[in-house]
This record gives structure tokens, sequence and C-alpha cells, in this order.
């Protein structure tokens, strides 16, 4: 690994740059976008405005889907993972017509799946890995102020406030891996749409809390929300994501009112028996957005490019997808070695192609509405039959998208299941005896 600022110099490089890439943010999607593209032969200024090596996000599910375990194992993290305790996201989920609850098939594999875990475990590893990681130089206390631009406008480089003063970085790209709140974005002038989120959300950490069959457990009841995801070191993060018809009388007391949600709740973890470990936290504000993810010499990634519903639990497994796809597309370009514009445009098709339907999906989702019809044909479906339960956890887990998760023979297929379970129950009940007939 080379020293902040020694990089850039040498013969084999336009010497006009100080690094190939800086990447605005050490968290997830930076990090791993920095591994990534180092191991490709590209030159990595990794900046974090945080100076504490073991910073991490704490708004967050704590879970990754399990599209993001083949980048999981790219960087070589699953040993890692498995060894802090990371437990495998199994989960069911409840629904007005019973749980869902996935199982792989008799003769099949195991359920696809990655991992719930901390952040406070997971950002710090993922970090160390990068700092570790030739070619990348981990920059902390870095706060982009910034950018440094070229002919026609382009982005160039950046600027950032440091402990040392203020500096600047030249670079042929400039990633912004900075979240929702992108500086990167806002300073490049990106546009965004944002789109309300009419839940509001608070979470908590707890100890000695069982779950039924040790798995996550999800509650759809319409409209409220609600999660539990059993974590590393035996801690379970616990949600509540409601209306926010009902934010006034939640905010008169919020820790009563948090309880009083999960007491409530059918299958209810046993919270009053349990020890909370951390403050109850949360956003009474959290709209979804999208923005463009390319623009002349940047590319936004994970949630500087589009932010999603937290109660569906996707921003880490994205985050960690968006990398890739980043460093697939523009990896070569961005050593010197091809056209960088191009690179990035494939980029931004690869994006859009992968999430716009997820994210439509979850935009009117999160209007706080009841299932419409569609969703009422399948979740009633996978109550009741196994293999839509499976369908449905490829969903959840994002290995498939919004088209094959809705697809026409799936949805005949449910139609199916909810005809033979309607004609089950009438017969059952035309051949149950009239009351008292058996005696009793």
């Amino acid at each position: 690994m080379t020293k902040p600022g020694s990089a850039g110099r040498d013969a084999g490089h336009d010497a006009g740059y100080d690094y190939d890439v800086a990447v605005c943010g050490a968290s997830l999607a930076g990090s791993a976008a920095a591994i990534l593209l180092a191991r490709s032969g590209v030159r990595v200024a990794l900046l974090e405005r945080r100076s504490d090596p073991d910073a991490y996000k704490v708004l967050c599910t704590h879970s990754v889907t399990a599209n993001a375990y083949p980048v999981l194992d790219e960087l070589g993290l699953v040993p890692a993972l498995e060894k802090a305790g990371a437990v495998r996201n199994h989960a069911r989920w409840y629904t007005r017509w019973g749980w869902i609850a996935p199982r792989a098939s008799a003769a099949g594999p195991e359920l696809p799946y990655a991992y719930n875990v901390r952040r406070s475990v997971l950002d710090p590893l993922i970090r160390s890995r990068a700092e570790q990681t030739p070619g990348v130089d981990l920059l902390l206390g870095h706060h982009v102020t910034g950018l440094v631009r070229g002919a026609g406008g382009r982005t160039v480089g950046l600027r950032a406030s440091t402990p040392q003063g203020e500096r600047e970085i030249r670079a042929r790209l400039v990633v912004g891996a900075d979240g929702k709140d992108s500086a990167v974005a806002k300073l490049a002038g990106v546009a965004e749409r944002q789109y309300e989120n009419t839940r509001f959300g608070y979470l908590a950490h707890f100890r000695n809390l069982p779950l039924h069959g040790g798995i996550g457990q999800t509650w759809f009841l319409e409209p409220d929300m609600a999660y539990a995801f059993p974590n590393d070191d035996g801690v379970t993060v616990l949600a509540v994501l409601p209306d926010k018809k009902r934010l006034p009388a939640f905010r008169e007391d919020v820790e009563e009112s948090f309880h009083a949600f999960v007491r409530a709740l059918p299958e209810a973890p046993p919270i009053d028996s349990a020890e909370r470990i951390t403050k109850i936290i949360g956003t009474v504000n959290y709209p979804l957005h999208s923005r463009k993810p390319t623009a002349p010499g940047i590319a936004l990634i994970g949630d500087a490019a589009l932010t999603g519903d937290p109660l569906w639990g996707v921003g880490c497994g994205w985050a960690l997808e968006s990398a890739q796809w980043l460093t697939e597309a523009v990896a070569t370009a961005a050593a010197g070695r091809g056209d960088l514009d191009r690179s990035l445009a494939a980029y931004a098709r690869k994006h859009r192609r992968r999430l716009r339907g997820h994210q439509f999906m979850a935009v009117d989702f999160a209007k706080a509405r009841p299932f419409n019809p569609v969703e009422r044909l399948v979740f009633s479906a996978a109550a009741r039959d196994e293999s839509v339960a499976r369908h449905m956890h490829l969903f959840a887990q994002r290995l498939i998208g919004p088209l094959r998760f809705l697809n026409p023979v799936m949805l005949a297929k449910a139609s199916a299941v909810n005809i033979r379970h309607r004609g089950a129950s009438a017969s059952a009940s035309a051949s149950a005896p009239p009351y008292g007939a058996d005696g009793r």
C-alpha cells in the first residue's frame, strides 16, 4: 500500500493525476469498490470524512441480502464473517393469511442466503480489508468540500478538508460512495428524484430475545410493518415501521409506544424479558430517492445513487453490488486504457436495468397502503404453498427482479394454489357435522 499523497507519479501512469480513482466514503460501497478496483490495477484514494477507522453506520437493517453473497465471496469476507458470528439470514414473514416460511425442497439445495451482521462488525472489517489492499490509500479525516473541474466542466478531482488543512486530489474518476446525502452528488449537480415514504421507523438492539425458529421475522400488518433480525454475538435488531398517521401518538412516549407495538405483534418476541443494549433510534422522515448514477468524471454507488425503503433491508446488498458493477464497467478505462465515458454509460445502463423495477415497487409500497390485488394473490399463495414461498424468498433476497417475480406462470400457479385452498376449505366446511350432532 502506498503512503497518502505518494501515488500517481510513476512512469506507467498519467502524471496529471494523483490517483486513477478517488472514492469518497469508506463504508460498504466505497471500501468494496476500492478493493475491487485496486485488484484490477487501478490506483485508488479512499477518502473517509470520519477519523476513526472503526466508525460504522448506526441506522441500518444490519442485513446483507443474498444477491450480494458473490461480492462478499469475491472480497474474501465470507470466512471472516462466519468467524465473527454473522447469522445466515433465513426468515419468515407474517401476513393475514398466516406465516410464509420458505424452506428448501426435500431434494433441492439450501436456500440462498447472505448475512445479518451488525455494522459495528462489518464496516471496520471491510474498511480494514481495503486499507490492506495494494493500490489503495485509505485517507481518514478527509471531508470533501469541492470538485476540481477540467475542460468542458468535466470533474478531474476533488478538494478535501483534512486534519492537516485543505488538499486537492486529482483523479480520472471521482466516485460518490458517501450515502443518501452525498456531497459528491450535490457538488456535481446531479439531478435527484425524491419519493415520499409515509412510514416512520424506530429500531433498537436486544440481547436474549428468542425468535421462532431462531431466524428473522417480518410482519406485514397492512400498512404497518415490523422486523426482528438475529445478528452476531446473540444480538437481535428489532424495528417497527408504522404508518405516519400513528406518529403523533408514538411521539408522546417513544419507548412505551415501541414496546406496545412489539407486544401486539402476532407471535410477538418476548421484548419485556430481553435486555435492550442500545437506545431506541430512528427517523420520522426517510424519503426514497434516485439519482442518475453518472456524470462526466463522476460515478455514484450505494445510497448515493439510490436509496430504497429501509423496511426491505436491501441497501447493504445493493451497495456491494453497485461497487462490483462499477468495477466491471470502468476498471480498464479508469487505469487510462479505454474510453471512460463509454464505460460510465455501461455502468449507468446496468444500474438502471437491475434496480429500476425494484425501486418502482418500493416507491409504490412506501405509500403505506394495503396489499394490492396482485400482492394479495402471491402472498396468500406463498402462505399456503412451499414452492411459491421459495419463489418469494428469491425476490426478498433480490436474486430475481419484479418481472420474474410476477411472471405469468407464477401468477397462474398462485391462482391455482388459492383455488385449491378455497375448494379444500369449502369441502371441510360441508363435511363438518352440524353443531351438537356429535353429542358435544
